[in-house]
Formats: structure tokens, sequence, C-alpha cells
């Protein structure tokens, strides 16, 4: 069984944070780095959310481009991609305003479900390792998966060797504390290596890096 594509998508400070010292959520990317993430959504057939992710800031990203939402119109795709939650608990306000957007929800619980796990989610599966997890994605039609975050989703996954993207806004900010984009307990694979295919210098001095897996066979 295949697993999906996976392209890990963030925008990160000059000293590789997600957020300021104090925590909370953070929008660092400007006008042209949401543009790239429209794009982005655009190419996957789903999204991995973090659960706490999902918390902080009550909703996931959609696609507004008419001509992006116009392409997967003709492709006889959705409009937006899967919201797939992982979560340990499945515990959260119900009036978030994720559960109101135009989406399809999916849910990957890796704890005991609580009572209300199911709620506003089509498919719930079991998480325990992540490969045959994502294994169970792609035989549900999912070749192209982005990983929106959080840090501990994007250390998991790194750790595990199936991230085979990255896609990063370098952002001309040094926000300092302790919240770094790969939120990694455990030391990351030592033989992982990047290949940079793509740099682009974006308005406001934002810088666009993208870099593929070396070993992948899509990576040229």
């Amino acid at each position: 069984m295949t697993r999906p594509e996976l392209r890990l998508v963030l925008a990160v400070s000059l000293d590789g944070r997600l957020a300021p010292p104090q925590g909370g959520a953070a929008q660092l990317g400007g006008a042209a780095d949401r543009q790239l993430l429209e794009q982005a959504l655009a190419w996957a057939d789903g999204c991995l959310i973090g659960a706490e992710t999902l918390r902080r800031h009550g909703s996931t990203c959609l696609i507004h481009s008419p001509q992006l939402l116009a392409r997967r119109r003709q492709r006889a795709r959705s409009a937006q991609p899967i919201a797939i939650v992982v979560s340990r608990s499945g515990i959260w306000r119900p009036d978030l305003p994720f559960f109101s957007q135009p989406l399809e929800r999916w849910l990957l619980l890796a704890g005991e479900p609580s009572g209300q796990a199911a709620d506003g989610f089509t498919r719930i599966e079991r998480l325990g390792a992540w490969l045959p997890a994502l294994e169970k994605l792609g035989g549900a039609g999912l070749r192209r998966v982005v990983v929106l975050g959080g840090a501990a989703l994007a250390a998991s996954l790194l750790q595990a060797g199936l991230i085979d993207e990255l896609q990063l806004t370098l952002c001309p900010l040094l926000l300092g504390g302790n919240h770094s984009w790969i939120g990694a307990d455990g030391p990351l694979p030592a033989a992982a290596a990047w290949r940079l295919g793509e740099q682009r210098l974006l308005e406001g001095g934002e810088l666009l890096l993208r870099y593929r897996k070396v070993g992948d066979p899509q990576s040229g």
C-alpha cells in the first residue's frame, strides 16, 4: 500500500520560531506567503493539522483564489482539501469556526476517544504508528498531503522520516523563546539530507525555501 506524499508548509522567523515567547496563535507570513500556502493547498488532497494548533487558531486555512478553486473544479476535485486533525483526546470546543468551514473533516485519534470525538467528522481512524496510518490515507485516495503544523506534529513526522518536502517561508523577524518550528524532544534522523529545489525572494523581505529529501524518487 502506498502512502501519500507529505509536504510540510510553515512560515518561520529568522531564528526558527513559529510564535513569540509567550506563545499563542501567530501569523508570520505576508500576502505572498499566503498565496504560496493556497497553492500548496490546491496541490493537496488533504492537510494534516495538530489538535493544539486547531485549538489556538480556531480554524484551518482555506483556498480563496478563484483561479485555484476553478482549477480544482475542472479536475473534479473538492473545493478544499480534506482537513485531517491529529489528536490524542478528541476534545475541543464544539463552537470552533473550524466545524462550520466548508470542507470535509477527518480525525486521526492517537489516544482514548472522548464522547465528543466523532462530532463533526465524517471519518475517524486510530493512530498508532505513522506509516500504517498514512497508508490508510493513501488507500482512501489521498496522494498528496500538506502538513500545516504545529511543531509537535512536524517533529513526529520528521522523526519517522516521512516528510518528503519542506516549504518554508523565512520571515525577517527575530522572536526568541522556545517555540521552535520543530518541537522535537528526541533526535531527528541523522542520515536525513535535503536538496534545495527553489528559493525565491518575496515581498516584505521574506524568502521562500523549498527542499526535497535526498533520495526521494521525485526529487530529480
